[in-house]
């Protein structure tokens, strides 16, 4: 069995042999076993010793060796392969030196192509740099004279186009609730803050609701669940409505709107709701407070639909009664004619305006007509005034507003003026129980408004007796007189000297009743002097 001989195989391209070129095998098996070469080299042609890829091969040194040691004979052959061999030899290293370096420039290129490409680039830079430095700088120069204009000229153009390009028109957002959502919703919040009367929860509950564009539901919903409520009830509506204005919830055309419909069908309404206007009046009034919509244009946007039925004046008569509870009737009338307001814009044409306005006590929305009809109030229409406005509970600057609007100095310092406050304030003071009992509390409450006008001894004085004839026309009920005296006296609105001098009173026009009244309050007198008694003592 022949011996497989490895070294003389014939392999792919590279073979057993160096990399990247043809190996032994392409010499065709030259290196035979070392016992058989001498043999058989001097039998065998050296050209037999090659094999089909040797067209192909570029003979190394290795291979020249080997064919070239194959065939000497003698010493002259031995003498040329020697010499042959040494020079092979020296080709040899020095090829396997270029190898060596190709390899490592091979290395260089590829791990380093861009340092050196780069290196190579400023040198041929600074060549060109150290030829002509003057055009180089004149060159950078220029360019960069030219990039600065570039640059500004492409911001002109920008700025240009922005300028031309109109900014693109926003389309309204659709309301986020559908109007029967926004009826449910409505009439949730409204049925909750009327319960509660939480202000702040119902203005962020409307807020959240996103759609200003139907809150005309909200106002008409908050309109017919209280037109037949109480007087509270549509009071705090009120309230609501003139937050939603002033914090800018509410557009004020949805106002409008919320109203109209209610408007245009009052007077159908009064059939089954006789006091329609009133229970408007109520809802609208708190709009007229800080903040809220200015009574012109609330005045001409809430008549439109009023003034074909003749029914507009009505309504304003209401709203400005209501005012008048709330300031005084000077300033409500200001109000009136800062906004330019006339009553022939809201009276149907074969109406009387000064007819109209006497009748319905509206007279200070005139100017200057208001001087005459503060002359001309009679004691009865005072006191149905006074009274008026202490049922409702107005405070002391509310009431003071209205006598200095309604009332010249001379009036305010008369006699009947006095008593007939004296009057109102006792009465409204009076607990109707059996006996009768007077409220301290009121007529604390009301001691600075009498102690304004009770300037004197003298109008003291008519003040008692104006408390003396409201005794007579009860009929002089037991104690009540003494309750007064003490309450009085206590909250220094009447001093010691002017009940002594009412005491010793002989004049003939105040005698009625006079003796039943001081037999009723002896016990007060003789407490009085032995207080001052005391005091003189100590």
């Amino acid at each position: 069995t022949p011996v497989l001989d490895f070294n003389n195989q014939l392999l792919a391209p590279g073979g057993k042999g160096t990399w990247g070129s043809w190996g032994k095998g392409s010499s065709g098996g030259t290196s035979a076993k070392p016992s058989d070469s001498g043999s058989e080299s001097g039998n065998r042609p050296a050209t037999s010793t090659l094999n089909r890829f040797s067209a192909l091969q570029q003979p190394s040194s290795s291979s020249l060796e080997s064919d070239r040691r194959v065939p000497q004979r003698n010493s002259s052959s031995r003498e040329r392969s020697d010499r042959f061999e040494r020079s092979d030899r020296g080709g040899e290293r020095f090829d396997r030196r270029d190898d060596r370096r190709d390899d490592r420039n091979r290395i260089q290129v590829t791990k380093r192509s861009f340092s050196r490409e780069k290196e190579e680039r400023s040198g041929e830079r600074e060549q060109r740099g150290s030829t002509d430095p003057v055009r180089r700088v004149a060159s950078v120069t220029e360019e960069r004279d030219r990039g600065s204009g570039e640059r500004a000229r492409s911001k002109e153009q920008v700025k240009r186009q922005a300028a031309a390009t109109p900014p693109p028109q926003q389309t309204p957002a659709k309301p986020a609730l559908t109007v029967d959502e926004m009826e449910k919703k409505s009439t949730a919040i409204i049925e909750e803050y009327l319960h509660i009367n939480d202000m702040k929860e119902a203005l962020q509950c409307v807020r959240e609701m996103n759609s200003p564009e139907l809150l005309f539901v909200f106002v008409r919903n908050g309109l017919e669940s209280t037109l037949e409520r109480s007087t509270i009830a549509r009071e705090h509506m009120g309230q609501l409505l003139h937050q939603l204005i002033k914090t800018g919830i509410l557009p004020t055309q949805q106002y409008y709107k919320g109203f109209q419909e209610i408007l245009e069908v009052a007077e159908d309404m009064a059939i089954d709701i006789p006091h329609i206007f009133l229970y408007l009046a109520e809802l609208i009034t708190p709009m007229l407070h800080e903040g809220g919509i200015p009574m012109g244009e609330l005045f001409r946007e809430i008549s439109k639909p009023l003034i074909p039925m003749g029914k507009a004046g009505v309504l304003l008569v209401h709203i400005l009664t209501l005012l008048c509870k709330e300031m005084s009737h000077k300033k409500a009338g200001t109000m009136w004619r800062e906004s330019s307001l006339g009553w022939t814009d809201f009276l149907p044409e074969d109406v009387d305006v000064n007819k109209f306005v006497t009748e319905k006590n509206v007279e200070f929305t005139l100017g200057e007509e208001t001087e005459k009809s503060r002359k001309e109030m009679s004691s009865a229409e005072l006191t149905k005034q006074l009274d008026r406005l202490l049922q409702d509970k107005a405070d002391n600057e509310r009431i003071f507003d209205w006598i200095e609007a309604n009332l010249d100095e001379q009036q305010m310092s008369s006699s009947m003026f006095v008593r007939t406050l004296m009057t109102c304030v006792c009465q409204s003071a009076i607990i109707c129980e059996n006996p009768y009992k007077v409220d301290g509390e009121v007529i604390k409450q009301r001691a600075k408004l009498l102690q304004r006008y009770l300037k004197d001894e003298q109008k003291e004085l008519q003040a008692l007796y104006g408390l003396q004839a409201l005794m007579v026309q009860m009929e002089q009920p037991a104690n009540l007189l003494r309750m007064f005296f003490d309450t009085l006296y206590d909250e220094d609105v009447i001093k010691e000297e002017a009940f002594y001098k009412w005491e010793s009173s002989k004049d003939p026009a105040e005698q009625q009743g006079k003796g039943v009244a001081l037999k009723s309050v002896t016990a007060f007198f003789t407490w009085l002097r032995e207080a001052e008694d005391e005091s003189d003592n100590s």
